[in-house]
C-alpha cells in the first residue's frame, strides 16, 4: 500500500476486525485454552495435553492443524492465507521441573494463538494477500526446541519464495525484573546467549580404605574443576554468568568413585563472547582432570544464541500498543535480563521480534519462582496477554501488507547479521 490514507483507513479497519474477534474469543480462550495448559505443567518434549488442547481450539475455529509437525511429537503448525508474505507466531507451552508455569509460558501460548486468530480474521475479512503461521515450539526450558525446528526447515520459505518475513512471540515478566517502572511492557528484549553441556570426569575405581592409592578419584577432578570455575567468576564481564551442579557424584563413600558428571551452562551477551568463555571453563574442567589424573568428556546440548532486537519491528509493535492505551519501552538502555531463549537462535534465522508483557506478581520476583506461576494463572494476566496479542497481530498484518515495515525489519536484520 502506497496511498498513506489508504493505508491509515486499512491499518484501523484491521485494529477493529482484531479487536472485536478477540473480544469475542477471549474468555474461550481462557477457559479451554489457557487454563488447561496452566493446571497441567508438561516438561521439554512431554506437552502432549498443550499439543493437542492448542491444536483442538483451533481446529475447532475451522483451521487445518498438522500435529507432530517437523518430526516433533509436540509440535503443531496451522497456517491461514494465500500468496504474499510470511510471518510466523512461536507459541511455547512447556513448564519447569516442580514449579509449573513459572515462566508463564501458558500465557505465550495464549498470546501467540490470539495473534494467530487475529491476523488470520483480517486477512479473511479484508481479502488480503499474504500468509499467518502459528508454530507450536516445544522444550524452551532447555531443550533447544526452535533449535530442532531451525534444523527441520520449520523457518524456511516454501521452494522459490523469499525469505519468512518474520517470527514473533511476547512473554510475561514483572515489572521489578525488568526494571520497567510504570512501563506496560518491554518491545527490545536482550537475552544473552547460552553454551549447555554435560561434563564427564572418568578415573579408576578402588577401595577407598583398602586401596585407594589403586584408584584415579573423578569426584576429586570434579571437585577442582568447580572450585577453579568458582575462582574464574572474579575475573568474568558483568553480564556473564557461569552456573553448573553435580549430577552423579559416585554411588557409595567407601569406593573411589569412577565416573563423576556435571551440568553447566555459560553465558555472555552475544554467541561470539559465549563461546570464548567456554574455552576458559573448559580449562577448569582439564585442569582438574589433569590433578586428578582423569580423563574429561563433554557431552554438548543445544545452544543458545543471543535475542537480537529489530527495531523496526519493536518500534512497530510499541506504536500499537500505544493505541491501545499500553506504553512499552521500545529498548533495553541497560539491560537487567540475563536469561537465554532459544528465540535467540530464530532471530539469527529470520527478522524477529520477542517482547515482553507485565503481569503483576505480588512480590515482584522474576519468573522461575512459585509466585509466577501463581500469577501467570490469574484473569487479569490473561486479559493482559490478550491486550499483548492484539498488538502482535497488528504487527504481522502490518509486516505483511506494509511494505516499508517489511523492508525495515529485513534491513535490520541484515545489518544486525553483519555485526554479529
Amino acid at each position: 500500500m502506497t496511498d498513506s490514507k489508504s493505508t491509515d483507513r486499512f491499518l484501523s479497519a484491521a485494529r477493529s476486525i482484531i479487536n472485536t474477534h478477540l473480544d469475542s474469543l477471549g474468555q474461550s480462550i481462557y477457559t479451554d485454552v489457557n487454563r488447561v495448559i496452566h493446571s497441567n505443567p508438561e516438561l521439554v518434549y512431554k506437552e502432549f495435553i498443550a499439543h493437542d488442547t492448542l491444536s483442538s481450539y483451533l481446529e475447532k475455529q475451522g483451521y487445518t492443524v498438522t500435529r507432530k509437525a517437523h518430526g516433533l511429537h509436540t509440535s503443531f503448525e496451522a497456517e491461514f492465507g494465500s500468496g504474499g508474505r510470511i510471518v510466523v507466531l512461536c507459541a511455547e507451552y512447556d513448564a519447569l521441573p516442580g514449579i509449573g508455569h513459572a515462566c508463564g509460558h501458558n500465557l505465550v501460548a495464549t498470546s501467540s494463538l490470539a495473534a494467530f486468530l487475529g491476523a488470520a480474521r483480517v486477512l479473511l475479512d479484508l481479502g488480503l494477500a499474504g500468509r499467518v503461521r502459528i508454530l507450536g515450539t516445544p522444550a524452551e526450558e532447555g531443550g533447544g526446541g526452535k533449535v530442532k525446528l531451525i534444523e527441520a526447515g520449520a523457518f524456511n520459505p516454501p521452494p522459490g519464495e523469499p525469505p519468512i518475513a518474520g517470527a514473533f512471540m511476547v512473554h510475561p515478566m514483572s515489572a521489578d525484573s525488568l526494571g520497567l517502572g510504570s512501563y506496560a511492557g518491554l518491545a527490545g528484549w536482550r537475552l544473552i546467549a547460552s553454551e549447555k553441556l554435560r561434563v564427564e570426569f572418568r578415573g579408576r575405581t578402588a577401595h577407598a580404605a583398602g586401596d585407594p592409592w589403586n584408584g584415579l578419584n573423578a569426584l576429586d577432578a570434579a571437585v577442582v574443576a568447580y572450585n577453579n570455575i568458582a575462582m574464574l567468576r572474579q575475573q568474568i564481564r558483568p553480564d556473564e554468568r557461569i552456573h553448573g551442579v553435580f549430577e552423579d557424584g559416585g554411588a557409595a563413600p567407601n569406593v573411589v568413585p569412577e565416573c563423576t558428571r556435571m551440568n553447566w551452562c555459560v553465558r555472555s551477551s552475544t554467541v561470539k563472547r559465549s563461546r570464548l568463555l567456554l574455552e576458559r571453563v573448559k580449562k577448569c574442567f582439564e585442569a582438574g582432570a589433569l590433578a586428578a589424573g582423569c580423563e574429561v568428556n563433554y557431552i554438548p546440548s543445544l545452544s543458545y544464541m543471543d535475542l537480537r532486537v529489530n527495531n523496526t519491528l519493536s518500534e512497530t509493535y510499541v506504536e500499537e500498543m500505544a493505541l491501545l492505551g499500553e506504553t512499552f519501552l521500545p529498548r533495553e538502555i541497560h539491560p537487567k535480563g540475563f536469561g537465554s531463549t532459544d528465540m535467540g537462535n530464530v532471530s539469527y534465522t529470520v527478522p524477529s521480534f520477542h517482547g515482553a508483557f507485565v503481569i503483576p506478581v505480588s512480590s515482584g520476583v522474576a519468573c522461575h519462582n512459585p509466585d509466577f506461576a501463581a500469577a501467570a494463572s490469574t484473569q487479569e494476566a490473561h486479559d493482559i496477554a490478550i491486550k499483548s496479542a492484539k498488538g502482535l497481530a497488528m504487527l504481522a498484518v502490518r509486516v505483511l501488507v506494509e511494505e516499508g515495515v517489511a523492508e525495515g525489519a529485513r534491513r535490520d536484520f541484515e545489518r544486525e547479521e553483519d555485526d554479529a
